[in-house]
C-alpha cells in the first residue's frame, strides 16, 4: 500500500513539473508577444502624434507668413497704387502676388523641399482661374469642408491610404480676417461678394506620407521580435541581454523620432528619455511599490510589518566545491541555481532581498502585505529542494541546501544614496538566519511561530528543543511536504 501511494505521489509530482514548465513557457510567450504588441502600439501612437504636430506647425507657419505678408507688404504697396497686387503677377512687370496666391506658392515650395509633402488651399467658391484645382477633389476634402464650416475653430484630420501610400491628411479652416474681407468681396471675378469677418473662406490642407517612417519602424520591430523570441528560450539567464537590447531598440526609435522633430520639441524629448532611463534603473533594483513611492518624493522610506515570513538558504559544501573547479564554472553553477530560485520567487509573488556568496534571502508579506505569506514561503522552500535535486542529477554533483524560516514583525526600508538597497531588520530576521545556520543539510527548519501558521496545510517532523546562539533553547520543526488536499499553488 505504501509503495502504491509513493508511485502515485511520484506521478503527481512529475505531472506538476511538466505543467509548471508549460505554464512558465506560456507566460514567457505571452510576455514576449505583449511586449512586441505594446511597442508597436506606442510607436504607432508616437508617429501619429508627431505627424499631427508637424502638420499644425506647417499650417501655422503658412498662415502666419500670409498674415505678415498681407499686413506688412500688401497693405503698404496698396497705399501708393504703384505696385499691382494680382493673382497673375508673373505676367505683369513689377506686380506682386495676392496673399492667397503667396500662400499657395509658398506651399508648393515646401512640397518641393519635402518630397511627398503637399499643401492645398481649396474652397466651395474658388476663383474662376482656380476652378480646376481650387475645389474639393475627393471625399476627404468634401467632408473637411462640411465639418470645418460648422466648427471653424477645430481641425479635421485622418490617417488613410492616399495615392497608394499611408498618409496623414490634416486640414484647418481659412477664416477671413478684417483685412481680407474687402479684397475678397471686390476683387475682379470673385464668386461671392457678401463675405463677412469670421466666414470660412476655404480649407488649408497639409498632406504628409508616412510609409518611409512606417517601414523603418517595422524593420526595427521585426528585428526586436526575432531577438526577444530567441532570448526567451534562455529565460532568466539571458534577461540582462534582453533588457539591453530593448533599451537599445527603444533609444534607436526615440532617436529616429528626435531627428524628425523641430527644435521646439527637443528639450521635452530629452527629458522624457532621461526619465525613462531612471525609471528602468529604479525598477531593476527595487520593488514596484517602493520605486513608486521614491518617485513620488519620499526620501526616508521605512515601514513596519507586523507579519512577514523570512527564508534564508545556504548551499552546503559549495565553498569546498569552489576550490575544486574553475571560477567560470563556480559562477555558472551559482547563476543556474539562483536563477531557478528567482523564478520561484516570481511564481509565488515573493520578494527576493539579496544574495551573499552562496546564501539566498527571500521574504513573504511585504512590501505588499498578504495573509498567506508563510504558506507561499513554505511552497517555495519545498520547490527549492526539488530544483536542487534536479540540478544535482543533471550536473552529476552532490550539492545540498540548508533552509531556515521564521515569521514575525520586521522593519523594511531603503538604505544608500548612490546605490539603493532594499533590506530587512528585526529579531525575526535574525532568528530566521539562525534557523538556517543551525539547520540540517537537505532540510527545512522553521520556528514554532511559523509552524503555527502552517500546521494545517503542511507535513512536519518536530526536531525538538535545540540551542540557538543568542536565543537559548528553541523548539523547531522540519518541513517535510504538503498535505495534498490543501495545495494552494498548483499550476
Amino acid at each position: 500500500m505504501l509503495s502504491f501511494f509513493s508511485r502515485v505521489g511520484l506521478k503527481l509530482t512529475r505531472l506538476l513539473y511538466r505543467r509548471i514548465i508549460l505554464v512558465l513557457t506560456l507566460l514567457c510567450l505571452v510576455g514576449v508577444g505583449g511586449s512586441i504588441w505594446n511597442m508597436s502600439r506606442l510607436t504607432s501612437n508616437l508617429i501619429k502624434s508627431q505627424a499631427l504636430q508637424n502638420a499644425k506647425l506647417y499650417a501655422n507657419t503658412l498662415t502666419e507668413s500670409r498674415t505678415l505678408y498681407s499686413s506688412e507688404v500688401v497693405s503698404r504697396v496698396k497705399k501708393d497704387n504703384l505696385i499691382r497686387v494680382s493673382h497673375d503677377y508673373l505676367i505683369h512687370p513689377g506686380a506682386i502676388p495676392l496673399p492667397a496666391t503667396f500662400l499657395i506658392e509658398l506651399g508648393e515650395q515646401i512640397g518641393a523641399m519635402k518630397p511627398g509633402v503637399s499643401v492645398r488651399l481649396y474652397s466651395d467658391y474658388p476663383f474662376p482661374w482656380r476652378k480646376e484645382t481650387g475645389g474639393a477633389r475627393d471625399d476627404f476634402e468634401r467632408e473637411a469642408l462640411i465639418f470645418l464650416k460648422q466648427n471653424p475653430n477645430n481641425t479635421f484630420f485622418r490617417f488613410e491610404q492616399f495615392n497608394g501610400l499611408s498618409t496623414f491628411r490634416y486640414t484647418q479652416a481659412d477664416i477671413l480676417k478684417p483685412s481680407c474681407v474687402a479684397c475678397h468681396n471686390s476683387y475682379p471675378g470673385t464668386p461671392k461678394t457678401d463675405w463677412k469677418v469670421g466666414d470660412v473662406r476655404g480649407i488649408l490642407e497639409i498632406t504628409q506620407p508616412l510609409d518611409h517612417i512606417n517601414r523603418q519602424v517595422h524593420v526595427g520591430l521585426r528585428g526586436t521580435s526575432i531577438m526577444l523570441t530567441g532570448l526567451s528560450i534562455l529565460a532568466i539567464s539571458a534577461l540582462t541581454l534582453v533588457i539591453g537590447r530593448l533599451r537599445q531598440t527603444s533609444e534607436e526609435l526615440e532617436q529616429r523620432v528626435f531627428e524628425r522633430t523641430t527644435e521646439l520639441r527637443r528639450a521635452n524629448i530629452e527629458l522624457s528619455n532621461e526619465q525613462k532611463k531612471s525609471e528602468e534603473l529604479l525598477l531593476s533594483i527595487l520593488p514596484q511599490s517602493i520605486a513608486n513611492r521614491l518617485k513620488n518624493g519620499e526620501v526616508n522610506i521605512a515601514d513596519c510589518f507586523a507579519e512577514a515570513t523570512i527564508l534564508f538558504a545556504d548551499i552546503v559544501g559549495f565553498t569546498t566545491l569552489s576550490k575544486e573547479v574553475k571560477p567560470e564554472k563556480v559562477v555558472r553553477i551559482l547563476n543556474e541555481i539562483f536563477s531557478d530560485f528567482d523564478r520561484l520567487c516570481d511564481r509565488y509573488k515573493l520578494e527576493k532581498i539579496k544574495t551573499i556568496g552562496d546564501a539566498y534571502m527571500v521574504v513573504g508579506g511585504l512590501p505588499n502585505p498578504r495573509k498567506d505569506h508563510a504558506a507561499a514561503i513554505a511552497e517555495m522552500a519545498l520547490d527549492m529542494l526539488d530544483d536542487l535535486n534536479q540540478f544535482n542529477a543533471k550536473n552529476n554533483v552532490k550539492l545540498e541546501i540548508r533552509i531556515g524560516i521564521n515569521s514575525g514583525p520586521v522593519i523594511a526600508g531603503i538604505i544608500g544614496t548612490k546605490k539603493f538597497i532594499y533590506d530587512l531588520w528585526g529579531d525575526a530576521v535574525n532568528t530566521a538566519s539562525r534557523m538556517e545556520s543551525h539547520g540540517i543539510a537537505g532540510e527545512i527548519q522553521l520556528t514554532e511561530t511559523t509552524f503555527d501558521y502552517l500546521q494545517k496545510e503542511f507535513l512536519f517532523v518536530e526536531r525538538g528543543l535545540i540551542e540557538i546562539k543568542g536565543k537559548g533553547k528553541m523548539r523547531t520543526y522540519l518541513l517535510k511536504g504538503r498535505r495534498l488536499k490543501s495545495i494552494k499553488y498548483q499550476t
